[in-house]
């Protein structure tokens, strides 16, 4: 039995990066489940044509901005506080670097440090502002990658910002165990943040983001505990 009993409550996710690839894909999913879905992402003409699509599912909030905007978050917690509880924050939203990437002796700190602002900082302040309305059971997904395991020469941007997020995430897991947190490997997928990082090359071979979601959907309503997962490993019907 999963926490989600739609009959009697309407879950509610925050998506962030959710105008393309794997955020939109799964909130794809989950608006043709009748979740009720809070999206965000940078663009706005994208995230708009995004909450056109997701509508004819389900109740559907977009709000552009940056997630590394303290006033951006708090206008996503607002939108939470008007439905009360979150049931599912996805950690998303990051950025590669520079495009191609570049070896860290030669990699721009300023750059470097938007990189861990965006993919290690806004995650936990997202948490942090979302969590008055995360009650017990609640699930927490960041995103993450094999290049925060693998050492990929010229990811050492990328990589280790995942490699931070992945600890972080490990610490709050024990620092929280009320709620379900997971760090998700959703594997090579063919989108523009990839093709960003082989310019030029043809990623046409890699998998669709939908590829990735079944894993994901498995750990927001199985009973996985807290950790790091392959979304490729998992599939809804399996069990921990």
């Amino acid at each position: 039995m999963t926490i989600h009993d739609t009959s009697s409550h309407q879950p509610l996710a925050l998506i962030s990066g959710a105008s393309r690839g794997l955020g939109l894909a799964l909130a794809r999913d989950l608006a043709q489940r009748d979740w009720h879905l809070i999206i965000d992402a940078r663009g706005e003409t994208a995230l708009q044509e995004a909450k056109t699509e997701l509508a004819q599912w389900t109740q559907v909030e977009a709000l552009a901005g940056d997630v590394t905007d303290p006033a951006h978050r708090a206008a996503l917690a607002h939108a939470v506080e008007r439905h009360g509880n979150l049931d599912l924050l996805v950690n998303n939203a990051s950025v590669l670097g520079p495009s191609p990437q570049p070896f860290l002796l030669d990699y721009p700190l300023d750059v470097l440090e938007q990189v861990y602002r965006t993919n290690v900082l806004t995650p936990l302040a997202l948490i942090q502002a979302m969590r008055p309305y995360l009650q017990s059971g609640a699930r927490i997904l960041n995103i993450t990658s094999d290049a925060g395991v693998e050492a990929y020469p010229g990811w050492g941007g990328y990589g280790s910002s995942k490699a931070a997020l992945e600890q972080l995430s490990h610490v709050l897991a024990a620092e929280q165990e009320a709620w379900r947190i997971y760090w998700v490997d959703p594997g090579d997928m063919r989108t523009q943040m990839h093709q960003e990082a082989f310019p030029g090359e043809d990623i046409s071979d890699r998998p669709l983001p939908e590829e990735s979601v079944p894993g994901l959907y498995a750990l927001i309503t199985g009973t996985y505990p807290s950790g790091r997962y392959s979304a490729h490993a998992l599939t809804p019907e399996g069990q921990a």
